[in-house]
C-alpha cells in the first residue's frame, strides 16, 4: 500500500534516501586497534613522503631519516637536495615539534608496546652541508628539546624517548666524544667495525649494500657474501651496535634475508609494503 504524503510534505517525500557509508566506516576506523610498533623498520628519506614523520608513525616505524642543510641564517632545512629546500620545512617543524607533542600525548614515548612499555625510537639525521658549519647549529637546536633525547653527560648515558644518530657529514668521533652534554651518536661505517668506542657514541654501523655485496635479492646468496655478512653482523653486535644498509633491493626476499641474518634496521622507501611484510612475519 502506498501512503499518501502528509500536508506540506517536501517534493521528494517517500523516496529512498542514499545510505551514508562514510559514517560507519569512520566509526570502524576509530575503533581499530592501535598501530603496532615495528622496531626494525626505518623510513629512508622520510621527508619525501606525503606526510613527513606522520606517514612513518601511522605505519608503526620506529626509525626515520631526515636530511638537513644549514642556511647562512643558521636555520636547519630538510630536503634531499638544495633545490628541494623550502623555508617552512625546518627540522623543528617537520620533526622535533610533532615528536615532542607525540611524546606528551603518549606519556613519555613515541610508541608503547602491548604491555605499555616505551619502545625506543631513532631519528637519523643525515647532514648534507659540512659538519663544521652544521653540527654546532644542530647541537643548539637539539638542546632546546633535551627532555626527549638520549643524553650523554660526563660519559654517563641517560636514555630518553628518542635516540639521535648523525650520518652524512658527521663531526669527528673525537669531537663528539669530548662533548658534554651530547644529544647525538655517530653512524659508523664498515671501517669502524673494530672500533672500541662505547656504543652510546657509535650506536649503529651503516653502509652501502651495493658496494659491499653482490647479491640483489634474486636466487641464492653466494657463500662468500653470506660468510662476509655473518662476520659483519657478529662484529657489530659484539660491540653493542645496530647494523643497517642503504642502497638495498626493495624485495621481500631481501627483507627476509635481513631478518634471518639478524640485521637490526631494515631500510625502505615502501612503508606499507614493509609494514605488511613484518606484520605477516610476526604472526
Amino acid at each position: 500500500m502506498r501512503l499518501s504524503p502528509p500536508p506540506n510534505a517536501p517534493a521528494n517525500w517517500g523516496r529512498t534516501k542514499p545510505v551514508n557509508f562514510l559514517v560507519p566506516l569512520l566509526l570502524l576506523l576509530q575503533s581499530a586497534p592501535g598501530v603496532v610498533p615495528l622496531t626494525n623498520a626505518h623510513a629512508h628519506n622520510d621527508y619525501e613522503h606525503n606526510r613527513p614523520l606522520f606517514d612513518a608513525l601511522s605505519h608503526g616505524f620506529c626509525s626515520v631519516e631526515a636530511d638537513i642543510f644549514v642556511t647562512p641564517e643558521k636555520t636547519l632545512l630538510v630536503g634531499h637536495n638544495k633545490a628541494d629546500l623550502k623555508p617552512e620545512r625546518t627540522l623543528q617543524k617537520l620533526y622535533l615539534d610533532p615528536l615532542r607533542q607525540r611524546i606528551k600525548e603518549q606519556s613519555g614515548s613515541v610508541f608503547k608496546d602491548s604491555n605499555g612499555k616505551p619502545v625506543p625510537f631513532t631519528l637519523l639525521i643525515d647532514i648534507k652541508t659540512d659538519a663544521a658549519s652544521t653540527y654546532p647549529v644542530l647541537h643548539e637546536v637539539l638542546s632546546q628539546y633535551a627532555d626527549m633525547f638520549t643524553e650523554v653527560r660526563d660519559g654517563k648515558m641517560t636514555e630518553r624517548a628518542i635516540t639521535v644518530i648523525l650520518s652524512g657529514s658527521r663531526p669527528s668521533l673525537n669531537e663528539l666524544a669530548k662533548q658534554s652534554p651530547r644529544y647525538a651518536g655517530y653512524d659508523g661505517r664498515f671501517t669502524d667495525l673494530n672500533s672500541d668506542v662505547p656504543s652510546h657514541l657509535m650506536p649503529m654501523i651503516s653502509d652501502n649494500w651495493a658496494l659491499k655485496f653482490s647479491w640483489n635479492g634474486n636466487g641464492t646468496m653466494s657463500a662468500k657474501d653470506r660468510e662476509k655478512l655473518d662476520q659483519v653482523v657478529q662484529q657489530a653486535h659484539s660491540k653493542g651496535r645496530k647494523l643497517r644498509f642503504w642502497a638495498t633491493p626493495e624485495k621481500e626476499t631481501f627483507w627476509q634475508m635481513q631478518l634471518d641474518c639478524k640485521i637490526d634496521v631494515i631500510n625502505t622507501d615502501r612503508l606499507n609494503e614493509l609494514k605488511l611484510f613484518l606484520l605477516a612475519h610476526s604472526k
